[in-house]
């Protein structure tokens, strides 16, 4: 029978029956009463008793597994919403007890797996917002159903329910910042371990007796290695996080050596080529060694001095380090076989244990690291720490190096690293060939890939070596370099050239003083890098990344010759220039043309040539990373080259729409075009008009309030949209006046772009004075806003914006303009914004005492408020005092006046810029044209003033010549023609 609801929500009570109903047909595969269903319990879910109803329903094992794994769903995203006390339709308190009482108990009998996933991942929300206050007993139930299901053998399933409620709830609680639900949680974690330690102990000691001496239970012995996987899994999280000092605690100590033993005994099950364990139970077994190695690193990054001061930790990093160097014999490729067309197939390492040995390897170099991190970079903290504290720190740093990190052990794994792994592997070769792309980004992978990785993590504990022990080790890697470097027609070893070149590169920064590198590029890279021989493309490789290493770090180096030699990687017509290596080449370019001592005499016999192969390349790859370093590259390559890159502007504008159209959703390569665009620009300088009608649509797109990429492309299509606009020659202004409209939403209070938006606003002014006047009202609104909100930087460039508007208005049009400009100030409360704030000053300034009057105008919002008035009152006295009477039109006249000189005055000692003292002793001067009394009787005021604002204006102490506002050589802009006169204005 199929079900339907026609009625709108609101109209069907909520009751278990009716929700039972709803959940079938929201569980059907009709669209129409799936859309109805979703409706109804959208409308449900903010009325009492609906989340218990759900839960109830959900208990019933007898309801169908896909309407109780809905309520499960439904009752776990409500807890994400309602369950705070402070949520809009929050449960209420009799509610949560209901489920609460219910949910652990229900969830250990759960036959499903799905659903008690499901039903632990809700437990653990709600004891994340109720542990340790409103649930104190959580944790405590939970153990106590743990510790009722293993004392029974017949309640397999119960017990690997109440483990998989532990594990998310203790994961929930490891994850808690708020103090006091950790302080809980380390108060229970000796309880926990206590239970949780026998079950694992228990089941591992059950599954090992059975692998290695036999039995009848099969069964049983397939539920305890997976019931002891979970039980470790818990383990792990509570180690880290039930302890602050994990060496101090007896049960942790002891919990620890048991490990360190089940670590051993199950990598001789698994790690043996002979194991005669199925797949299946060898796969269960290398998951225990993942999360007991696991468990080794993230205490030694969590609690570095509690790891080194547990028991045995030294010859458990010492048991990692022999399982490292085994691994090494096998991993680096010893023959060209299979690469470059070569007969023959090396594949890698084919037994059945390569996997995690790979695994737990790599966890060792990581573990190495983080010990080498321990002795010679600590972790600080504002933590206060006891006494004892300090000393643990310090006995663990000495006990390191003392017994692991000697100076011998840092010469054989410098020596292991180098030598083993970083070479690379038959996989590598292979992929190289048949995934050039994917290789080579992945090779050349940022952030923290390396944690994942056996080779970048073998560099970057290479590195930490060299720098932590220069000494010791550079004159062993220099050894080894000059066997390899200067012998270079009797060492025709490729991978062992390939790997002592990489150990140089990493090691660029320590070696700089040590190596004469310049006599290495000339006599052997430049050699090698020529030669055709089979497999020499990874020399090319690593030479590239080698110049890339040492370029910026070492001086008077022979920059023609790097030059040359990426010219001819980058070439694709050379041989064995394959894919990986002119990508590598293209990326480490910009490590070569990025450094302060880059010039583009020396570079500029090369610049065409490699910009061709550049940009030949970016065509060519298809990987979207790989195109975004390599434009990346070439946004660097334009603006080094400066106006080098004229010549080849068209070339690159014409690469790039193809680009942008093929990004897609890829904003990250649209953020490089743009900003390629915006370098070009500036490079072109006037010559850049020519393309505007390219550049003027992408920017209009990407700064349109209604377009969809605005969000990631805003802050670079403002760079190139003011690039354009510094670069547009006063004949081609008109090409980027239709972008206008596009500031005004930028102007609003709290824009991310105000600023910008501000700046260039106060250019357009500048450039395009008379678009700009006919349009000045659109912006008042915003400028009153920014000016009422107060803040300084704001209202600092709105008020340059309209000083800057009244000059251009006065100069175009005279009078009349003027006239029109003030009206529209007046029209749109600016003047009397303005105004109303110098009242509010001068009363603050009159009054005193603890009623005395406050205002928010600082100083230097009062100066420019003042030259303002200032700039009107020169252009126009008796216009600015029809404006000024109009913008206080309740008071008398005689009043205004007073108050507003007394207070223009007083200020005058309070003007530290010359031009603005200047502009403001020149407006005051000018209202003597009116002859009034007002003006008559600051008259000696006024003349202090001209005495101190001309002295102020002397260019020498002792001159009395010029003013230093008047530059010497301005030209009379009489006879200046409008262009020039434009450019004038750029410039400034």
């Amino acid at each position: 029978m199929s079900f339907s609801i026609e009625v709108p929500g609101e109209a069907n009570p909520l009751s278990v029956q009716t929700l039972y109903h709803t959940l079938t047909a929201a569980s059907s595969t009709d669209p129409q009463q799936i859309k109805s269903a979703t409706l109804q319990l959208q409308n449900w879910e903010k009325q009492p008793g609906y989340y218990s109803s759900l839960q109830t329903i959900f208990l019933d094992t007898s309801l169908p597994v896909e309407v109780r794994y809905l309520c499960i769903i439904q009752l776990k995203n409500g807890i994400d919403r309602y369950w705070r006390k402070t949520a809009p339709n929050a449960i209420k308190k009799d509610e949560k007890n209901q489920i609460r009482g219910r949910c652990i108990e229900s969830g250990t009998k759960e036959p499903d797996a799905r659903l008690a996933s499901q039903n632990a991942l809700m437990v653990a929300k709600i004891i994340r917002h109720e542990y340790p206050i409103d649930w104190p007993e959580a944790i405590s139930a939970i153990v106590s159903n743990l510790r009722l299901a293993s004392q029974s053998i017949h309640n397999s399933m119960e017990l690997a329910r109440a483990l998989t409620i532990l594990l998310e709830a203790i994961k929930e609680l490891s994850t808690a910042r708020i103090q006091r639900t950790r302080a809980s949680l380390q108060a229970a974690a000796v309880e926990v371990l206590q239970v949780l330690g026998k079950i694992y102990f228990d089941k591992v000691q059950t599954w090992t007796s059975f692998f290695r001496h036999g039995g009848d239970d099969e069964g049983g012995a397939i539920d305890s290695i997976e019931q002891s996987l979970v039980a470790l899994r818990v383990l792990r999280r509570l180690l880290i996080a039930g302890w602050d000092f994990p060496n101090r605690s007896p049960e942790v100590q002891y919990v620890w050596v048991l490990l360190i033993n089940h670590f051993h005994d199950m990598l001789s099950l698994t790690a043996d080529g002979s194991s005669s364990l199925h797949k299946s139970v060898q796969l269960l077994v290398e998951k225990h060694l993942r999360q007991i190695a696991k468990l080794h690193l993230n205490l030694a990054k969590n609690h570095p001095a509690g790891f080194v001061l547990l028991p045995g930790s030294t010859q458990l990093i010492s048991a990692y380090w022999s399982l490292i160097a085994r691994l090494g014999e096998t991993f680096g490729s010893h023959a060209l076989a299979g690469f470059g067309g070569q007969n023959g197939k090396d594949k890698d390492a084919d037994d059945s244990d390569v996997l995690i040995m790979e695994y737990l390897s790599l966890k060792g170099l990581l573990l190495l690291r983080e010990c080498v991190k321990m002795v010679f970079n600590p972790a600080q903290t504002f933590k206060y720490q006891q006494a004892q504290d300090k000393d643990e720190k310090a006995r663990s740093r000495e006990l390191i190096k003392g017994d692991l990190l000697t100076e011998d052990f840092a010469q054989a794994t410098m020596q292991t690293l180098m030598t083993q792994f970083f070479v690379l592997r038959p996989q590598d070769l292979r992929e190289w060939e048949e995934q050039p792309e994917e290789w080579e980004r992945r090779e050349e992978g940022e952030g923290d890939v390396w944690e994942f990785s056996i080779r970048s993590c073998a560099e970057k504990l290479f590195l930490e070596l060299m720098l932590n022990y220069k000494v010791q080790l550079v004159p062993k890697l220099l050894s080894v370099f000059g066997n390899v470097a200067y012998k270079a027609t009797q060492n025709t070893n490729i991978f062992l050239k390939d790997s002592v070149y990489g150990a140089i590169g990493l090691g660029a920064a320590v070696l700089e003083d040590e190596i004469d590198f310049n006599s290495f590029l000339n006599e052997t890279l430049a050699h090698e890098v020529q030669a055709n021989q089979p497999g020499y493309n990874i020399l090319r490789r690593r030479i590239a990344i080698v110049l890339g290493k040492w370029l910026p770090v070492k001086d008077g180096l022979d920059r023609p010759l790097v030059y040359q030699i990426f010219q001819h990687l980058l070439d694709k017509q050379v041989p064995l220039n394959d894919m990986v290596v002119r990508i590598t080449a293209g990326r480490q370019l910009k490590n070569i043309i990025s450094p302060f001592e880059f010039t583009i005499e020396g570079f500029r016999p090369y610049c065409a040539t490699v910009l061709g192969h550049l940009m030949a390349l970016i065509e060519e790859v298809e990987l979207g990373e790989t195109k975004l370093a390599l434009l990346s590259t070439l946004s660097t390559l334009v603006q080094s080259v400066e106006d080098g890159i004229v010549p080849f502007a068209d070339h690159i504008i014409a690469l790039l729409p193809p680009l942008w159209e093929q990004a897609g959703t890829e904003f990250l390569m649209k953020q490089s075009i743009l900003g390629i665009l915006s370098s070009l620009m500036s490079s072109m300088k006037g010559n850049s008009r020519k393309y505007h009608s390219l550049i003027i649509p992408l920017i209009d797109s990407s700064v349109d309030i209604n377009s969809a990429t605005r969000i990631y492309l805003l802050d670079d299509a403002m760079d190139l949209w003011a690039t354009v606009l510094q670069q547009t020659p006063a004949a081609g202004i008109a090409d980027v006046v239709p972008l206008v409209p596009h500031l005004f939403p930028m102007l609003e209070v709290g824009s991310e772009t105000l600023r910008r938006a501000l700046e260039m606003t106060e250019t357009y002014v500048y450039l395009a004075p008379s678009q700009m006047l006919a349009s000045f009202s659109f912006f008042l609104p915003s400028f009153v806003g920014l000016l009422e909100h107060g803040k300084r930087e704001a209202t600092g460039l709105v008020l340059a914006i309209v000083d800057r508007a009244i000059q251009s208005a006065l100069k175009l049009g005279g009078k009349d303009a003027l006239t029109t400009l003030a009206s529209q100030l007046l029209q749109f409360n600016l003047l009397q914004t303005i105004v109303a704030g110098l009242r509010g000053a001068h009363e603050a300034h009159e009054s005193s005492g603890p009623n005395r009057s406050k205002t928010w105008l600082d100083v230097l919002v009062e100066t420019d408020y003042l030259s303002i008035l200032s700039r009107l009152t020169l252009a126009s006295p008796h216009l600015f005092l029809d404006a000024l009477q109009a913008a206080v039109p309740n008071e008398e006249f005689n009043v205004t006046i007073k108050w507003l000189l007394s207070e223009w005055f007083g200020h005058l000692d309070n003007v530290s810029h010359p031009e603005k003292k200047k502009l403001n002793c020149l407006a005051l001067t000018a209202l003597l044209q009116t002859g009034q009394s007002w003006i008559i009787l600051h008259l000696q005021e006024l003349m202090a003033v001209w005495t101190e604002t001309a002295l102020d204006l002397y260019d020498e102490p002792d001159s009395t010549e010029a003013d230093c506002l008047v530059y010497k050589d301005a030209r009379s802009l009489e006879g200046e023609d409008e262009t020039a006169e434009k450019e004038g204005e750029r410039k400034v």
